[in-house]
């Protein structure tokens, strides 16, 4: 499944992790030095929610800046309970 927001579009994103080594000038050292640069990704933080998308309840995958943003339009609390719909009433 693709890491990517329904709503805005957003991916991971590229970018490189740097190692370094040494001791700073500031710590009476003579200087950090980089030793090695390494690509990664990063991960967009995506939420399963349950939102109203073309007037029907379904579950979608959106940032949480999304989220934060207002972007999603949740459903209505249910007002019934589980087996509710399923009681008939008695008739006599």
């Amino acid at each position: 499944m693709a890491r990517i927001c329904e709503l805005t579009g957003t991916r991971p994103g590229k970018g490189s992790r740097i190692w370094r080594s040494g001791k700073a000038k500031k710590k009476g050292g003579i200087g950090m030095h980089v030793t090695a640069i390494t690509k990664r990704r990063y991960m967009p933080n995506l939420q399963r929610v349950k939102a109203l998308v073309d007037g029907e309840v379904r579950f979608i995958r959106v940032t949480a800046k999304a989220l934060k943003k207002g972007l999603v339009t949740k459903p209505a609390k249910r007002t019934w309970k589980k087996g509710d719909e399923l009681k008939k009433p008695a008739t006599a």
